[in-house]
């Protein structure tokens, strides 16, 4: 097991990664000093695969555990599911110190953490994510939110966890498609940050798709470390934090306009590829990188091409991006693999050209 520190002052907390680490959640609660109680929720198809490991591990550490099923997808991140686990955990009698385990991948983390930071003004919140994406992702940081209609994440809050635990053997369960669906984050977090782990992926891309156990953990970790440098840069994303976002503006605008119908990962995917060539066509990226980066995706079994989907509209969803100041729509571009910064220079003509013109 290995480790990543988040250093935020009071709000600091740990990303430990490793194998058949769920079993040790319990003692390492307990250690914590929390009391008597634990609150574990999950989606129904997390809860049949690891809610008894998880569970069990907890009352052998001597809590009392309750366990919050909610089902599984993205439409479960509500305001209306949140508002009935309320009901469930003051059914529950769950107090101000009990820890609230967001057992699940994105949607759970979000769903949970927007549920903890919001119940009795803040509980204690635990990320314990078992899929890529949320790995090395949504689980870090602490971003919490639920969606509103088409929009994605509008309503949240910042609210870090105390602790994460990823154990790489729960992605011994996911999807081919799922899986793919983390390594798009995984090549974001390089192509923003790390020349190094960019190369590391081109060189392990596929023993990272077939699970080898030490790639896999040491991605994991790296991809980690990149988020935790800077969200203990700029915790509130006021302005470094935004780099995190490339890929993020068309791919969350691609992911609405389709009903939600594409995946996270393969939404951002698209979406880092018309970053790219947004970077190339104002002169900024080179034409090889946008090619080293268009390969690397294709190898990770994620799309690289627009879908078919209404242009004007996935230019209208941009526009109700968070991401939005004064009306122009921030981008993420690249200079270089391994080197982003953020412009709102970017003219709209220029943004429908890549997405009509995509070749």
């Amino acid at each position: 097991m290995k480790k990543v520190n988040v250093e935020l002052g009071s709000n600091s907390y740990e990303v430990r990664v490793g194998e058949e680490i769920l079993e040790r959640v319990g003692l390492w609660l307990r250690e914590k000093e929390y009391p008597d109680k634990a609150v574990i929720i999950t989606d129904n198809t997390v809860r049949k695969l690891y809610a008894d490991v998880l569970g069990r591990s907890l009352q052998t550490a001597d809590f009392k555990v309750t366990l919050l099923e909610v089902p599984a997808g993205e439409e479960q991140k509500s305001l209306e599911t949140a508002s009935g686990l309320y009901d469930r955990l003051t059914d529950a009698y769950v107090e101000r110190t009990t820890p609230v385990l967001a057992l699940g991948g994105g949607v759970i983390g979000d769903l949970a953490g927007f549920v903890a930071a919001t119940y009795l003004r803040g509980l204690p919140l635990i990320q314990v994510p078992t899929t890529l994406l949320a790995m090395v992702d949504s689980s870090i940081g602490g971003k919490t939110a639920v969606d509103r209609g088409r929009l994605k994440n509008v309503i949240g809050m910042f609210y870090q966890p105390r602790l994460v635990v990823a154990d790489i053997g729960t992605l011994s369960t996911l999807p081919k498609d799922e899986l793919a669906n983390g390594l798009a984050e995984v090549i974001k977090s390089a192509a923003i940050a790390n020349d190094n782990l960019f190369r590391f992926l081109e060189i392990n891309i596929d023993k990272a798709r077939e699970l080898h156990p030490e790639v896999v953990e040491n991605m994991v970790l790296e991809t980690a470390r990149i988020k935790a440098e800077i969200v203990e840069k700029d915790e509130k994303e006021e302005g470094l934090r935004g780099i995190l976002n490339y890929g993020h503006t068309v791919g969350h605008a691609i992911e609405a306009v389709s009903g939600f119908s594409l995946k996270h990962g393969q939404a951002v995917a698209i979406g880092m590829m018309a970053a790219a060539k947004i970077s190339s066509l104002m002169g900024i990226l080179e034409e090889s990188e946008v090619a080293r980066l268009e390969v690397l995706i294709r190898r990770a079994g994620l799309p690289v091409e627009m879908p078919e989907l209404d242009k004007e509209k996935v230019m209208e969803a941009m526009q109700h991006d968070k991401k939005v100041r004064r009306d122009k729509i921030r981008f993420v571009l690249l200079k270089s693999i391994g080197d982003a910064f953020i412009s709102d220079e970017v003219d709209p003509a220029m943004v429908r050209e890549v997405l009509v013109g995509w070749s």
